[in-house]
């Protein structure tokens, strides 16, 4: 900038001086605003984020082929985005999932391989997906589950804020406290406490309970259920435009279809139980099958091993279906929002799960399996002026790949150590193979763990106890284990090479 000042011959030093610091006033104030608004423009050009996880959300939803659950919402973003058929968690359980996808690294790598375990522990220092990309310019916010637990939450130094809500008292409970009260007085009061709390758990039980796993309509209204409290929370910040002058990376933690499978009763009269349908597996299946890919879970939900409980089935089905239309429809809250604020067009989407969950296939209930229904899970992405309306693609898809996946997209820096590798080559073209040729996962056995390797036709499985090997393209569900043919040794020693290989990767090592 250049000064306008009449320097006359007869001109005072003192005038001269006095107009030089008026101009240095200037140039300073001039710069500052300068400076300011370029920090503004760069943090403009980066894009928002909205991280959507489910918790034991399987491939039931439209977007993944299945059309007997109703996912409205879903069903249009995948419309306006692209649907990966082939993505896969790295641990079939949510706390070394969530570590896992949460700092772009494979299970071995995190040392997280069960609920307990806590990666500042394992590996200390290690930088969260959240914490990264708030050290660069991002306000970032979670609401939900999304480290695994309270205990495991990393707070402030990943989040600008975060929260946790809890579902609103169930009238099963309200009824029972208020005819315990008009007894014996608060339940808050010295013994009260103790012998309400018992007697809260008893009247909740059927609904609320763990094992076996509550389930039925709550009478809760969508807005008394955490998940409903989650979207709402998020429709806030985005309302309230709690981010400021800064891109915003939010993780919204959906809770469903977690058990207890609970939801408003509306959703539960959308699927009348006897018009759900499944596949039947053979009684014998699991003669031809490694013992410890088993999860005993079923148990839990009241099943036997090899025997079919129709009705039974039917009922956890109805309510675990219900729960997935109940979500559906709070994130619904989220993406209005967005478009309202008019955030759409400046906000990359990825919609998830933690890791699949069995409804009665194999016998099986729950989690904790290597099978596809156990791994796989819904992947959604949306990338304004990048993802084609309606775009499905095939390629081989971890979780750990959306850590760097975000980073790209975001014009940072990916750091080196990330095992997960960009989609964003997928994301610009459909048919673009992805980078990798298998998705890997793993789970624990007591001291061992559990391998399963899948490409585009096979899945391989390596058990303690023995090893799986199908042909996905004739086989999608998984029944017919062709690891002890003869027919098929050449494609057996092919998969147990590529798991060699790609063991040596998740533990950080070069193949």
């Amino acid at each position: 900038m250049r000064a306008k000042i009449n320097l006359c011959e007869n001109a005072g030093e003192s005038r001269i001086m006095i107009k030089m610091k008026s101009m240095m006033k200037k140039v300073a104030v001039v710069g500052a605003m300068l400076a300011t608004c370029h920090v503004t423009a760069a943090e403009a050009d980066k894009p928002n984020i909205l991280f959507i996880v489910c918790d034991d959300l399987n491939t039931h939803v439209t977007p993944s082929g299945y059309d007997a659950v109703k996912t409205p919402v879903l069903s249009t973003l995948a419309k306006e985005g692209m649907v990966f058929n082939r993505a896969f968690c790295q641990y079939p359980v949510c706390g070394p999932s969530r570590a896992s996808f949460l700092h772009g690294l494979y299970p071995e790598s995190t040392g997280v391989l069960d609920n307990k375990a806590d990666i500042r522990q394992t590996r200390p220092g290690t930088v969260s997906m959240p914490q990264y990309f708030k050290q660069n310019g991002y306000w970032t916010a979670s609401v939900g589950k999304v480290f695994h637990s309270p205990k495991h939450e990393h707070g402030d130094k990943a989040w600008d804020v975060f929260q946790r809500f809890d579902n609103d008292e169930l009238p099963v409970v309200a009824k029972a406290r208020k005819e315990f009260e008009a007894k014996h007085g608060s339940v808050d009061e010295g013994k009260n406490a103790r012998k309400w709390k018992q007697i809260k758990k008893q009247v909740a039980a059927k609904l609320n309970a763990q094992t076996p796993p509550g389930h039925g309509p709550s009478g809760l209204t969508d807005e008394q259920h955490k998940d409903g409290k989650n979207a709402r929370q998020v429709v806030k910040w985005l309302k309230g435009k709690s981010y400021g002058d800064k891109p915003f990376f939010i993780t919204l933690g959906i809770q469903k279809p977690h058990v207890p499978f609970l939801a408003p009763d509306k959703y539960f009269d959308m699927y009348p139980r006897g018009k759900i349908t499944f596949h039947h597996d053979p009684p014998n299946l699991w003669e031809t099958l490694p013992s410890r890919a088993m999860s005993g879970r079923y148990k839990a939900f009241g099943f036997e091993l090899g025997k079919e409980n129709e009705p039974r089935r039917r009922k956890y089905m109805q309510a675990y279906h219900a729960c997935v239309t109940f979500i559906d429809t709070q994130i619904g809250l989220v993406v209005s929002q967005l478009k309202e604020q008019g955030l759409w067009d400046n906000t990359v989407i990825i919609f998830t799960s933690d890791h699949g969950y069995h409804l009665g296939d194999h016998f099986l209930w729950g989690k904790v399996t290597l099978f596809d229904i156990g791994a796989r899970v819904p992947f959604i992405v949306r990338v304004p002026g990048t993802t084609k309306a309606g775009s499905r693609s095939d390629a081989m898809v971890e979780l750990i790949d959306i850590f760097p996946t975000f980073t790209e997209l975001s014009g940072l820096q990916t750091p080196a150590h990330l095992q997960g590798k960009s989609l964003v080559p997928v994301l610009k073209d459909p048919k673009h193979p992805g980078d990798r040729d298998f998705a890997y996962s793993v789970v624990s056995r007591g001291k061992n763990l559990g391998y399963a390797i899948r490409n585009q036709q096979w899945r391989y499985g390596k058990w303690p106890d023995g090893e799986e090997l199908y042909d996905l393209s004739k086989d999608p569900h998984e029944r017919n284990n062709l690891a002890n043919n003869k027919q098929f040794k050449k494609q057996l020693d092919a998969m147990r090479k590529a798991l060699a290989e790609k063991k040596k990767i998740a533990a950080g090592q070069k193949p």
